[in-house]
């Protein structure tokens, strides 16, 4: 049986550009046809911006790879249109299990409460991740969208210029050129755009190696995290197991720093470790084989003029904590509203500085998370070694101990806490949905919140009377009513109200808050737009 992996998806075509007499001009271009840079070019089209995607392959990745993805990611993908196939294909799950030698120190619950249309996590192989990607970029082309993927398009050099770039690529054809305003670039953790332009990373990369493994399997285990920490098969080191659709399983075992990755990555010596921890009986089949460095970094700026990065190009976190995939999708999330107002004139250039800072402190957040987890995981000194173990024996007995056990401090949302699109601020509303939090998902009378949120600025007005639309400058302003009284369920008014009788929040086109208030006042909306917009 052929392997999704193994099936072209948008193979080469001969494009009009590389007939053209001159080279062609394009709005944007977006580098990478991974799950970040198709994300980007959809809502890109969506929003009816023309957009060409080029990848030097012409296949979803193989391999698993990225395999946990988190609430606020699944309602990204919501708002892109195609969050239900990810959803209705991978394996939800919100607890999780921690074990220290044989014995479970304790379980975890990531979304304990009710009133939200998405789990904590699902899991789901990238590679199907990108084939429903690439399946939604094919139905915005059939709706006449302005979106096309040219697979067999190798980047080979990008010349910066004032108002855009130009990039050479190359081809089955041979090489062509193109211009484009916008290069928005997603091509991975190695990111040869990022060397062709002289950027690096800055952070760390931690002495330590860790197996990923998936096998296909039938098993009993339920469908949880579990992490060990010295279990008895990986004696002295950490393992991780993940449930995956299709029978697949991911298990992740470390194995130190100094090793022979090409030696431990072939199955006479990865089968002996999974049957350690499988039992010697255990039936299975591996799928995918791969050895990766937990590494914490990032570029110093994600905004080179009219070259932007995004996802892995622009920053790294170790895998433990599903921060990668999770943390490039709010990139793509946060920059394309952005752009479309920059581009249609309707905000400065200097908005995009905002993607800067607010997807820096993103990454940085995703950093530290990050690096405390790895210190924790992998000890480097007998006292930090000592001092973990005591901790984890503490959380088996004591409830305080539990929050101080990091096994991977699982992806969260980033706040953009001080961010300069931030307006206003009612103190006396949920600190929870302040300026700068995503929106907190609640049910409403026949459907949910987040299904009516986003792709564009809105007046979240809650027993009180607003005006149905506001122009600010060219910018439509919708205005969504809910009046409280009409829903039995609570959730809804405890996340946005808490003792306040009413409220106005004034939401960005990526579902962020931007400002709020507990009364409408026209004056103070229309200046929490200019700044949102950059104009403040």
């Amino acid at each position: 049986m052929t392997k999704i992996f193994e099936t072209p998806l948008y193979p080469y075509k001969r494009s009009v550009d590389q007939d053209a007499g001159e080279v062609v001009r394009h709005p944007v271009v977006v580098v990478g046809a991974g799950p970040i840079g198709l994300g980007a070019a959809i809502d890109l089209a969506m929003q009816d911006v023309p957009v060409v995607v080029v990848d030097d392959n012409d296949k979803v990745s193989w391999g698993s790879r990225a395999v946990c993805y988190a609430k606020r990611p699944l309602e990204i993908l919501d708002r892109l249109g195609c969050g239900d196939e990810f959803v209705d294909k991978g394996v939800l799950w919100n607890l999780g299990k921690v074990f220290f030698d044989e014995r479970q120190v304790y379980d975890f619950d990531l979304l304990p409460e009710g009133g939200h249309k998405r789990p904590a996590f699902i899991n789901l192989q990238q590679y199907y991740f990108e084939q429903y990607l690439v399946e939604r970029a094919f139905e915005l082309q059939r709706e006449g969208k302005p979106i096309e993927i040219r697979g067999r398009n190798k980047v080979t050099h990008v010349d910066q210029q004032e108002d855009g770039a130009r990039i050479s690529i190359e081809t089955p054809d041979g090489p062509y050129q193109l211009d484009t305003d916008w290069l928005i670039v997603c091509d991975g953790a190695a990111s040869p755009i990022r060397q062709m332009l002289n950027l690096d990373f800055d952070g760390r990369v931690f002495e330590d190696n860790f197996l990923i493994a998936d096998v296909i399997m039938e098993a009993d285990f339920p469908v949880e995290r579990w992490f060990w920490f010295d279990p008895p098969f990986n004696r002295g080191q950490s393992a991780l197991l993940h449930s995956q659709p299709d029978n697949v399983w991911r298990i992740d075992l470390q194995l130190g720093w100094n090793i022979d990755k090409e030696k431990e990555k072939r199955e006479e010596n990865v089968i002996p470790r999974l049957k350690a921890m499988l039992g010697e009986d255990a039936k299975f089949e591996i799928e995918w084989v791969s050895i990766y460095t937990f590494q914490c970094r990032r570029m110093e700026q994600f905004r080179h003029g009219h070259v932007i990065f995004a996802g892995d190009a622009a920053h790294q976190v170790s895998p433990f904590g599903a921060r990668g995939a999770n943390s490039g999708l709010q990139d793509t999330d946060n920059l394309c509203w952005k752009l479309k107002l920059v581009m249609d004139g309707h905000a400065p250039e200097s908005l995009l500085d905002s993607y800067n800072w607010e997807r820096v402190y993103g990454a940085d957040e995703n950093i530290l998370n990050s690096t405390r987890s790895t210190d924790f995981i992998t000890p480097k000194s007998d006292v930090s070694r000592a001092f973990r173990n005591a901790v984890l024996d503490l959380a088996e007995h004591y409830e305080f101990a539990r929050p101080l056990v990091n096994s991977g401090r699982l992806s969260v949302p980033a706040i953009y806490d001080g961010s300069p699109l931030n307006g206003d601020d009612d103190e006396a509303l949920p600190v929870g949905t302040r300026p700068g939090a995503p929106y907190v998902d609640a049910p409403l009378e026949g459907g949910w919140l987040g299904d009516q949120l986003g792709n564009r600025f809105q007046l979240l007005a809650i027993n009180c009377d607003v005006p149905e639309m506001l122009d600010v400058c060219g910018i439509g302003v919708e205005t969504l009513k809910i009046d409280t009284s009409k829903h039995a369920d609570k959730a809804f008014a405890e996340r946005y109200l808490g003792a306040q009788p009413s409220a106005v929040y004034l939401m960005r086109p990526d579902q962020h808050v931007a400002a709020r208030w507990c009364a409408f006042d026209e004056t103070k909306v229309r200046a929490a737009v200019a700044r949102a917009t950059g104009r403040g």
